[in-house]
């Protein structure tokens, strides 16, 4: 690799480096108080999207609304978001994601995550700080018309559903979350 290249490569990484700390900043420092709406819409449109949503949003004891992911990454990545915290459809408080991921990966992505927690102890565990995802877990894709054939995990189950941006991936990171009660 010449000099120059090393040099875009650079400024590439230190532009995706702006913008990640621009976005996260956004969304996880100080309370939004269009935050619940947002996460109200997000719900809806992934019921919208995919109607087998509305079993989990009304059997799940609790679940957690984050309207907005953003991702960015050039082999070193980082995502973050900021939701609510829902306790038998009660808002009980607020949460933030924050990911790290490394490997093969190029681009930005925005995209809507729920976490639904099929009973008290998954609910408590995520509350209490406790819920760190890593590789072994993964999101199902929420797509239009297509049927789901999900079961709870540890009593987790997690939906995403793509805002925009495109991104090429085949990394390794994991999420971790934080709970502040209302």
């Amino acid at each position: 690799m010449n000099l120059l290249h090393l040099k875009k490569l650079q400024l590439l990484i230190l532009f995706l480096g702006l913008i990640i700390s621009y976005n996260l900043n956004a969304q996880v420092g100080g309370w939004q108080p269009e935050l619940t709406e947002d996460s109200k819409k997000a719900l809806d449109k992934m019921v919208e999207t995919n109607s087998g949503i509305e079993s989990y949003h009304k059997s799940a004891y609790g679940y957690v609304v984050f309207p907005k992911v953003t991702k960015a990454g050039l082999v070193l990545g980082g995502a973050g978001g900021k939701g609510i915290v829902y306790e038998n459809h009660e808002a009980t408080g607020s949460s933030t994601l924050k990911q790290a991921s490394v490997g093969l990966q190029a681009g930005g992505q925005q995209y809507s995550e729920i976490i639904f927690f099929e009973n008290k102890k998954a609910y408590k565990h995520f509350i209490n700080g406790k819920l760190k995802f890593d590789a072994q877990v993964s999101a199902v894709a929420i797509k239009p018309g297509v049927s789901l054939d999900v079961s709870y995990v540890n009593g987790v189950a997690v939906f995403t559903q793509p805002i925009g941006g495109l991104m090429f991936e085949a990394s390794v990171g994991g999420q971790h979350f934080t709970y502040k009660a209302k």
